[in-house]
């Protein structure tokens, strides 16, 4: 009880303010996704948003309706603009829920959103990947080479080949409704190109959700009230920014330790604790305190 207090405590700070301390550095694309989880046995959702390999926000919400979740991720919304009162990121890639676009519509009008293109795969692999085997790895090799493509126009002369190639077969319905939601919605895919550095695939948020994963299962999910989950989330996030990565990663970036050293290209401490606590100084915002 004492280290999960300890571990809650820290979620009343500025996930942003605290990671980033140069709004130069704020992330120009980010990524985003929810995790479906429980308290006390009824289904909650973690909007989660991420960027430069760091966890930048995080909430609890009872549902993935737009509302919920455009107050989801207003709370990233609120503390990069605390940093940089003018921010809004270029881009956000999304799994395609349309409650998640809105509301990024909704907080940043001007932001590009970029479908997933990974999401696309998994979910023909998921439906054709024992049933339809031999058909499958002709569908994956070939949708692959699709993303691939070098350019713009090469990437949609492709998909149109595909398509084409695929109308031509017998193709098994759960394949050829993805392939053909591919062609129709080609754009949202596409215009990942005009910006270049933009997230193609959800493969960051993915990996950050993954150990989200792990640490909500050994905790048993959650067990308090919405609010004292959110902070607690947001506590966990912190710690993933501010620990220790493998040593081998350490070793690629020069000693640099964890994602938020990373970001920032300094640390204020040896030690990886001490670091975060003297970057969550004022609780991590710029901007004088609200009043109560």
């Amino acid at each position: 009880m004492y280290w999960y207090r300890m571990e809650t405590s820290l979620g009343k700070n500025s996930l942003i303010g605290t990671s980033i301390k140069n709004p130069e550095y704020l992330p120009q694309h980010i990524s985003a996704d929810e995790k479906h989880s429980r308290i006390k046995g009824e289904k909650v959702y973690v909007p989660c948003t991420v960027g430069n390999d760091c966890i930048l926000g995080v909430a609890v919400k009872k549902s993935a309706g737009q509302q919920d979740l455009e107050a989801g991720y207003g709370v990233f919304k609120k503390e990069a603009q605390d940093l940089n009162p003018t921010y809004s990121p270029q881009t956000c890639n999304t799994d395609g829920w349309m409650p998640t676009m809105n509301a990024f519509k909704s907080l940043f009008p001007a932001m590009v959103l970029i479908s997933c293109f990974l999401h696309l795969y998994i979910s023909i692999r998921d439906r054709s990947r024992k049933k339809f085997k031999d058909i499958f790895r002709l569908v994956s090799d070939k949708l692959w080479s699709c993303y691939q493509a070098k350019s713009k126009a090469s990437f949609a002369q492709r998909v149109r080949r595909l398509h084409e190639w695929a109308s031509c077969r017998e193709m098994p319905s759960v394949i050829m409704t993805k392939l053909e939601k591919l062609r129709n919605n080609l754009p949202s895919f596409s215009i990942a190109y005009n910006h270049p550095g933009a997230h193609r695939t959800s493969n960051m948020v993915d990996r950050l959700m993954q150990r989200l994963d792990r640490y909500l299962f050994c905790t048993q999910y959650f067990h308090g009230s919405l609010e004292t989950a959110e902070q607690g989330i947001r506590g966990w996030a912190l710690i993933q920014n501010f620990a220790p990565s493998n040593p081998r990663t350490v070793a690629k970036y020069h000693g640099l330790q964890s994602p938020a050293e990373r970001l920032n290209g300094f640390r204020y401490h040896e030690n990886w604790l001490q670091n975060l606590l003297i970057s969550a100084s004022l609780g991590g915002f710029r901007g004088p305190p609200q009043n109560p």
